[in-house]
């Protein structure tokens, strides 16, 4: 879930890895505090070293540095991670900085702020703008399943789950095992609980008393577990987007299919009025045509620009990142046409795609926390991590008995919700199967925060995260939330409306907030 910035999709991290990298992948528990209260001073003393960031495509006033943080909050002296950060400077007079994330999870922030942190630069008018790749993200120990990962269809693999059940859920575990040895030691100790400690060491990186913050989809799950950890250290925190703290995966998993089969059916309508529009004119025969070609290149994939096969699943996948904003429909639109007509994938990898071969943590040089290069980026870790850190942050494990007592009917629910992205969808219910628990945290504490007000935004129309996650999370977390109502459409209000966009500057700068269920209509929407 990802927030839309720019319409440059060569710049949004994916991975072109077929339905295996969504549905093998998984992690072990994330540590949370520690009774013993381990010594963290060494981690709290550091100081940010900025430099003008290097590699192509970085704004010539975009600055680069790094904070260390423990691998493993419990145990500190067991190792380091170097975790990358980027900023722009204030411009007025400095009152601190301003955090921000992206969203995932498995979104790493520098790449993103790069391509559309214009977006924020009346914030600069006191305030630092800072991101970061969390750990486990970008050149923050990305982790990684290599390129043995096993083909993996849930189509028709899952079907197999009846007649051989053993054998297929063995090779979930095999998998994990695999991405365990790719991602070397951040692998165990990813997740929002440590990426929220993590912000901690960097708000006093920063030199800030308190955590001034905003946060974009996934990004509001980081916050919202940031206010119930560091309660006193919280400032100014905006949360746009607004994911789910409570919601088991799988309920997640038909909710996000049913949301973007909104976008993508609001994609085609606009498209079949275009004489170009690959899928013809008429918008009943083109949803058809999408669900034709999706199974088509599951069944007869084409070569990627990589050389690896070039899957229906790979399409879905690139199609949803594209489907976040209505800024990337025409490109969407070539996109698929170039697909449909000549078999080129080129530009529809654009959507999904970038980053290196996936190699191993000893292969890229630094097996022991420091930053990796640009280059040595796997392919496949936006996926990774977005799956190793939902397992993480979920509870539920499901057995293998479960999971083929309930596959059949779980199937239904997920196609009926969409039948483009209810199959892609369904593997995050077998994502975690043979991992350890998840954390309880997030669904049992974060909670009834006893912190100044937030903001949380939520948008009508949003694909990813609906809008009565928004009401869910606000009445969770009590009377601190303030909750500020978008009436337009897109994932996310702040780049899309100018009303939004408005009434978060003007809180985040003066402190000022619109009133509790306050509203922005749709006419508000940026050109």
């Amino acid at each position: 879930m990802l927030a839309h910035l720019s319409p440059r999709p060569t710049l949004r991290r994916c991975a072109v890895i077929g339905a295996v990298g969504l549905a093998l992948l998984g992690t072990g528990l994330t540590a949370t505090k520690d009774d013993a209260d381990p010594d963290l001073t060494r981690f709290y003393e550091q100081k940010v070293t900025w430099a003008k960031c290097q590699g192509e495509g970085m704004p010539k006033d975009l600055q680069c540095g790094k904070v260390t943080v423990p691998l493993d909050y419990a145990h500190p002296r067991a190792g380091t991670l170097d975790l990358a950060l980027a900023r722009y400077r204030a411009t007025g007079e400095k009152r601190g900085s301003v955090l921000l994330n992206f969203g995932g999870p498995g979104g790493a922030g520098i790449p993103e702020f790069a391509a559309g942190g214009k977006e924020f630069m009346e914030l600069t008018d006191g305030y630092d703008l800072v991101t970061f790749d969390p750990r486990g993200v970008g050149r923050s120990s990305p982790v990684s399943c290599g390129n043995s990962a096993v083909n993996f269809d849930m189509g028709e693999d899952a079907s197999e789950l009846g007649s051989d059940p053993q054998s297929v859920l063995a090779q979930f575990k095999k998998v994990a095992d695999t991405c365990a040895r790719h991602s070397g030691p951040v692998y165990r100790h990813i997740g929002t609980i440590n990426a929220s400690r993590d912000m901690d060491v960097m708000r006093q990186a920063l030199g800030d008393k308190k955590l001034n913050y905003l946060g974009f989809s996934y990004g509001t799950r980081l916050g919202a577990v940031y206010a119930a950890q560091f309660p006193d250290k919280v400032g100014r925190l905006v949360l746009d987007g607004v994911d789910t703290l409570t919601e088991p995966l799988a309920e997640q998993g038909v909710a996000s299919a049913r949301g973007q089969q909104q976008a993508l059916d609001e994609f085609i309508n606009w498209c079949v009025k275009d004489i170009a529009c690959p899928f013809g004119q008429d918008a009943r025969e083109a949803r058809k045509h999408v669900v034709r070609l999706v199974d088509s290149l599951d069944q007869d994939p084409v070569p990627s620009a990589f050389g690896e096969p070039f899957t229906g699943q790979d399409l879905v996948g690139a199609i949803g990142q594209a489907l976040y904003s209505e800024d990337l429909w025409p490109l969407l639109e070539r996109a698929l046409a170039s697909l449909v007509e000549d078999g080129d994938t080129h530009a529809i990898e654009t959507f999904a795609s970038g980053g290196a071969a996936p190699r191993s943590r000893e292969e890229t040089g630094d097996p022991d926390g420091g930053l990796v290069d640009e280059a040595d980026i796997p392919l496949d870790n936006l996926p990774a991590a977005l799956v190793a850190i939902n397992c993480a942050d979920d509870p539920d494990r499901p057995t293998g008995e479960q999971i083929i007592g309930d596959l059949d009917r779980m199937r239904a629910e997920y196609e009926a919700a969409s039948p483009v992205f209810g199959p892609y969808r369904l593997t995050g219910v077998l994502l975690c199967y043979g991992t350890p628990r998840g954390t309880d945290f997030i669904r049992d504490e974060v909670k009834d925060v006893h912190t100044p007000k937030m903001l949380l935004v939520g948008t009508r129309g949003d694909p990813a995260t609906p809008y009565r996650w928004t009401e869910e999370t606000a009445k969770r977390l009590g009377s601190s939330a303030v909750v500020l109502d978008n009436k337009g459409s897109g994932h996310t209000g702040y780049a899309s409306s100018k009303c939004v966009h408005r009434k978060v500057d003007a809180f985040l700068l003066y402190g000022t907030l619109p009133a509790d269920g306050s509203s922005c209509g749709p006419e508000d929407a940026r050109e």
